[in-house]
């Protein structure tokens, strides 16, 4: 499956769904689509700064954003305005869904951080998982968030994902 054309790439916007509203919404530049893995480009899409106290997003940054159809999460590599890396983060969601120029991901409240030199790994929001109802709502859907999760972390704690999964 093309990705662009050869004139222009093409736009993709993404829409991150939460507990059956859009969360957020986004415009990104679609750089492939073999099928199974989705791989957008984009500029940190809140307004102004978030910082986590382990990293700060803020206006310039850069994400390359990784979806699957067939697993539960998207990595996000993450870059300074001059190309610096800062590291990934990782959501975890039900598999992403593809409609013409938008691209659906639920998330399910689960991330991961892994900074760019691989020596901080840190499960957050699980807090927020827990009290989201999901394991009695979906018990399913709550044990492939929770082994997502353990995955991405296997993964970080495996040489950072300098090398994504296919």
């Amino acid at each position: 499956m093309s990705a662009h054309s050869a004139d222009r790439p093409a736009r993709l916007d993404v829409v991150l769904v939460k507990a059956g509203r859009t969360k957020i919404r986004y415009p990104g530049e679609l750089l492939a689509d073999d099928g199974t893995r989705v791989t957008v480009r984009a500029p940190w899409a809140g307004s102004g700064v978030r910082d986590f106290g382990f990293v700060r997003f803020e206006p310039g940054d850069v994400f390359t954003e990784y979806y699957w159809r067939d697993r539960w999460y998207a990595i996000k590599e993450v870059r300074s305005a001059a190309g610096t890396p800062k590291g990934w983060y990782c959501d975890v969601t039900r598999p992403a869904a593809r409609s013409g120029a938008e691209l659906v991901v639920e998330d399910l409240d689960l991330d991961l951080w892994c900074s760019a030199d691989g020596t901080d790994v840190r499960r957050l929001d699980e807090d927020e998982f827990a009290a989201s109802g999901l394991a009695e709502a979906d018990p399913a859907a709550a044990r492939a968030a929770l082994a997502a999760l353990d995955e991405l972390e296997t993964l970080a704690r495996g040489g950072g994902f300098t090398t994504l999964p296919a």
